[in-house]
């Protein structure tokens, strides 16, 4: 330990005036002050003023510590569950796992050598857990927590040396440990254990299958296959009922090096929870056979939405969705018709005769329909686009924009109801735009493949179909779509600064849906073929927009999950909608939602009001194991009437088998550390290298007296003491 200062001409010319100043003032108090305190007073001012300039000089205190033992040498191997890859080509016919590999390695070049100047620990880390522990499935390699034991387990770390594929999928972050060997000059020398190339591989991967299906229609379940192989394969999936033995097949051709995404088509026929497999049938190349299936459940439901349909005028498109949704067996469907020709509200068969006044009585409805409605007498009141709007944020329901020729729709804009909708509009053209011939709508990429806009078995049909359907006259006055939303249609012809014009946009709001459809005239798609495709698209709005709200309902509550199928490590959020026994919404009561896990364990947990007027809880869970998941929730006025959600977990796991090492990253935390990637055959010269590196500098610990709290904290104590002696001394 020794003392350092870093004295400058400005600080000792600062230092010896003040002194030089002091000295002289100290002079003059002792002679006009003779008391034998006034001489202590200013030898206690000539310390605090040498202290002072002491601290202009900057000193601190320098530890140095010399190491108290040999060098150590860390050797670190992954054990990770993706180093059981098979991709080492020792021999073209003898081909061995990642960490079989390591192992030949460290058991065929000995350390002796370095063991005489050297302590060498060998550590393994991220060692996969047994596959029957609950940590097997979110086991996973961590590169950082190794390279920070061992810097922690010595002062006078030479080197680390690193046995490993790279598949570092943590949290933490390993180029922040890099950088802090970095700063200690500890180079990390990596030996790579596996192949840069994918093993050949089908993985059927993104099966996104709906939770439930009404019995009798037919539901669409997405998927995607990655290849690795070669070649194109052609290859036929099988969906099949774990419970009925009911199979249906699917044809795709898989690109070489590609993907594909597609989906294959399932018809419900009965009620309740029906568990399916989706399988791709294993190619004589594959290496990898662990993710070639998928299994999910879906629920057979009888339907019932209820629909509110609301505009001013009865014009053709509101009397032709009126009469669609009223035909429609699994639609229960009333209206609210402003007219501006009549002192009453419109009368008739499921007709209102004043909006619903109650929450409770609004809360039923599961999709709304809004025309060509403004505020106003002959529309909407700002309390009830208040209730619309917490309807589709809070309640899950959807609301469908219908905009007409009265530009009704630029009212909205003051409400509320603002924020739900997806696009801007011209505000010096709300009338819209007439065209003198009809024109089509044209899918986007995005609503090739939508289930709101499938109106045949296939993209490529359904993309067809639209070019071909019956066009519209007018539309209305869109600027662009908002930020967030998803453009599923657009003008055939026109276009603005900002592109084609949108005129079917959806988006999320909330926890429910809103879909903007720009035109009025989809009644004319049942030219010359009746209902085929106006019937099926009207239905399939009501049951997409209510789909989430109904995914568990029961008669006092309903739960939400997102995301709808959880993947392992995913947090999911559940939030219930809750009514009491009035059929209004919970605003006073507590709300459980009891989780048993796969393994059958149980917990309870109480979810939080997160709205007290609509009645709306949440709670989180962390789906940390694969397989199925049984979430209910109860109330506690009505704690028999329990609502069960089932949600079922592929079996994956976080380490996956076959993807190739990652050697940019090994690469850049090599470089960071000023080490480097080794070959195998280099390993006996890397041990030469490692003896060889110089010895660093003893390490020293430097405190900063001039800026150390204790210093501030020495000079207040000693100037109050010198206030207190000049008061009383009587000097000031």
């Amino acid at each position: 330990m020794n003392l350092s200062l870093q004295p400058t001409v400005l600080s000792v010319a600062a230092a010896v005036l003040v002194m030089a100043a002091g000295i002289w003032m100290s002079r003059i108090s002792c002679k006009r002050n003779p008391r034998p305190l006034t001489f202590k007073l200013e030898i206690l001012r000539l310390v605090i003023l040498g202290a002072i300039c002491f601290l202009l000089f900057q000193p601190e205190w320098v530890i140095i510590s010399e190491p108290k033992e040999k060098p150590k040498v860390s050797i670190l191997e992954d054990r990770s569950g993706s180093m059981e890859t098979q991709d080492v080509e020792i021999t073209p016919q003898h081909v061995v796992a990642r960490s079989a590999y390591v192992r030949e390695l460290l058991k065929g070049h000995s350390t002796d050598s370095l063991k005489e100047t050297h302590v060498v620990e060998n550590a393994p880390f991220s060692v996969q857990p047994a596959p029957d522990s609950q940590d097997y499935a979110l086991a996973s390699t961590d590169l950082a927590k190794p390279l920070e034991e061992a810097m922690q387990s010595s002062d006078n770390l030479r080197a680390v040396v690193m046995f490993t594929d790279g598949s570092h999928n943590a949290s933490s972050s390993v180029l922040t440990q890099a950088q802090r060997m970095r700063s200690r000059g500890i180079p990390l020398f990596i030996i790579p254990a596996g192949s840069s190339v994918p093993l050949p591989d089908l993985a059927l991967q993104d099966v996104k299958a709906p939770t439930y299906g009404i019995i009798g229609e037919t539901v669409q379940i997405p998927f995607t296959i990655k290849s690795t192989l070669g070649r194109e394969v052609r290859a036929t999936l099988t969906l099949s009922s774990k419970d009925t033995g009911k199979a249906v097949t699917r044809t795709v051709t898989i690109p070489a090096q590609g993907e594909v995404s597609d989906a294959v088509l399932w018809k419900i026929e009965k009620e309740g929870s029906e568990t399916l497999e989706l399988k791709l049938p294993i190619q004589p190349q594959e290496r990898v056979r662990i993710n070639n299936a998928s299994s999910f459940s879906i629920a057979g439901r009888r339907e019932s939405i209820k629909v509110l349909v609301i505009d001013t005028l009865p014009r053709w498109e509101y009397r032709f969705i009126r009469n669609a949704l009223y035909r429609d067996p699994g639609v229960d469907v009333h209206t609210l018709l402003f007219h501006p020709g009549l002192k009453e509200m419109g009368e008739g068969p499921g007709y209102l005769v004043k909006f619903p006044e109650k929450m409770e009585e609004l809360a039923q409805y599961d999709v709304i329909f809004i025309g060509d409605v403004g505020m106003g007498s002959k529309g909407l009141t700002p309390e009830q686009a208040k209730l619309l709007k917490g309807m589709v944020e809070q309640q899950a329901s959807g609301i469908v924009f219908l905009p007409g020729y009265q530009g009704k729709q630029m009212e909205l804009l003051q409400s509320e109801l603002a924020d739900l909708i997806p696009v801007t509009f011209l505000t010096n053209k709300p009338e819209g735009t007439t065209q003198a011939g009809p024109s089509p709508l044209i899918l986007t990429p995005e609503g090739r493949g939508s289930l709101l806009t499938m109106l045949a078995d296939t993209e490529s049909e359904n993309e067809e179909v639209w070019r071909n359907l019956p066009g519209f006259n007018w539309y209305a006055p869109v600027e662009r779509p908002k930020a967030g939303t998803t453009v599923l249609a657009v003008h055939a012809a026109d276009k603005n600064a900002y592109g084609r014009i949108p005129l079917i946009v959806t988006q999320s709001y909330g926890n429910g849906k809103v879909l903007f459809m720009g035109t009025d005239s989809a009644w004319r798609w049942r030219r010359g073929v009746e209902d085929k495709y106006h019937y099926r698209f009207w239905s399939q709005v009501a049951r997409w927009m209510s789909y989430q709200r109904n995914m568990a309902a029961g008669e006092r509550i309903r739960l939400i999950p997102n995301p709808e199928r959880p993947r392992l490590g995913d947090t999911l959020t559940v939030t219930a909608m809750v009514s009491d026994k009035q059929g209004a919404p919970l605003q006073n009561g507590e709300v459980f939602l009891d989780i048993t896990a796969p393994e059958g364990t149980t917990s309870r947990v109480q979810m939080e009001n997160m709205d007290h007027t609509w009645g709306s809880f949440t709670a989180s869970v962390k789906i940390n194991r694969p397989g199925k998941w049984i979430l209910a929730a109860s109330s506690s006025d009505q704690p028999d009437k329990a609502v069960m959600l089932p949600v079922i977990t592929m079996n994956e796991t976080l380490e996956k088998i076959g993807q190739p090492i990652n050697t940019a990253l090994m690469e850049e935390m090599t470089s960071i550390t000023r080490g480097r990637m080794v070959k195998a055959e280099e390993i006996q010269q890397l041990i030469r290298e490692i003896k060889d590196l110089p010895v660093p500098p003893p390490m020293e610990k430097r405190i900063l007296i001039w800026c150390h709290p204790y210093t501030l904290a020495a000079l207040l104590v000693l100037l109050s003491l010198f206030w207190i002696g000049r008061k009383l001394n009587g000097t000031i």
